[in-house]
């Protein structure tokens, strides 16, 4: 309890968070009976799907399509990434990218870029914790003084959190709705927008069908992530990896070749240790490839995935690789500042983030 509560308190950057798979439990039930007293769905048949823990990959890729079913409107969207941002804020995440694909709902008049103004909104209205969110640095002032960071502020202290914007192409989608999401991207730059990327169900759709999307991305100045090797596909895998994006999502099912061709490129990989475990895409966490890449000394970042989805935290995460991987609390930390350096953010923010956890590092005593 004593590291678990030392973590929560530790600064931590959140690389790899999906917005849908984020939202309480609480407040899935609460839309399902909602939906469910309107004869959309039935209540009884989803209710165990919300608080089922153990979940197979088909089944996390069934409960996202109930997820979708029960964010269609703007007014949900921004409720959630009100609440998202919030939950993480509150065990100390300092930096956040938020990943979501955008939605187009014309039964609900939803364009993908009114869903997108929806989670803004949400980001607007966040108000438990101090929020930048746009490249125009947003600070709430008491008698002169900015509040940074969890400062103390005149004696009251006020958490503060950045939080970017990272717009992802679904693999069920066509090439054309891929350029509709780069394209409003690029238009939402100023509200956070950093990155592009690609994820959905792995067994759906060809990587190389986004190829032209990606490349044009990257060309105008936005960052790519991929989810890759979440199943054995050696050659989307080897693709992927020529392709040389900014980071990886999870890399679990890659062989000999494509594990040392990763070690050579130095791509960061987003690791999501209860998401792997839970979906059984990693049998065993003393198996799993973080102690390779962390012993070797590659760029790493410890996620969530989806703390809905999984009933997890990034505390939690920290938690896990401290007791299946022998981490102390220096090393915990270490890796959170590190995340800090493969995180897509602009470099006033990162150094403003690092000189932050500097300034920790010497108050706990961990040099």
């Amino acid at each position: 309890m004593e590291m678990m509560d030392w973590l929560v308190s530790m600064p931590k950057v959140e690389l790899h968070a999906h917005l849908n798979g984020s939202v309480r439990n609480s407040t899935l039930l609460e839309l399902a009976k909602e939906l469910g007293e309107k004869d959309i769905i039935v209540f009884s048949e989803v209710e165990h799907v919300i608080l089922k823990n153990d979940r197979s990959l088909a089944e996390v890729f069934k409960l996202f399509d109930l997820i979708h079913i029960l964010t269609t409107d703007h007014a949900t969207v921004t409720r959630i990434t009100k609440e998202v941002v919030e939950d993480f804020a509150a065990e100390n995440v300092v930096y956040l990218e938020l990943r979501t694909t955008p939605k187009r709902n014309d039964a609900r008049g939803m364009t993908k870029r009114s869903y997108m103004e929806a989670v803004i909104e949400g980001l607007r209205k966040v108000d438990a914790v101090d929020i930048d969110f746009t490249y125009t640095e947003v600070r709430l002032e008491k008698k002169g003084k900015s509040c940074e960071m969890g400062n103390e502020c005149d004696g009251i202290s006020r958490k503060k959190i950045h939080v970017r914007l990272l717009l992802s192409i679904d693999r069920r989608e066509t090439l054309e709705a891929a350029m509709e999401t780069v394209k409003l991207a690029l238009e939402l730059k100023d509200f956070g927008v950093v990155g592009i990327d690609l994820s959905g169900n792995p067994k759906v759709g060809e990587w190389t069908t986004f190829l032209p999307a990606l490349k044009f991305a990257r060309e105008q100045g936005l960052c790519v992530t991929l989810h890759c090797g979440e199943v054995p596909n050696q050659e989307e895998i080897h693709g992927m990896l020529d392709f040389l994006p900014e980071r990886i999502g999870h890399a679990c099912c890659l062989e000999e070749d494509a594990w040392t061709k990763l070690k050579m490129s130095k791509i960061p990989v987003e690791i999501c240790l209860t998401s792997n475990i839970r979906t059984n895409t990693i049998s065993s966490i003393d198996v799993h490839h973080f102690a390779d890449l962390y012993n070797t000394k590659h760029p790493l970042i410890l996620c969530t995935d989806d703390t809905g989805v999984f009933s997890t935290s990034l505390s939690k995460e920290y938690a896990v690789a401290a007791a299946a991987f022998g981490l102390g609390k220096k090393e915990l930390f270490q890796l959170a500042r590190n995340a800090v350096e493969f995180s897509f953010a602009q470099e006033q923010v990162a150094r403003e983030l690092k000189d932050f956890f500097d300034l920790v590092e010497e108050r706990l005593s961990l040099h």
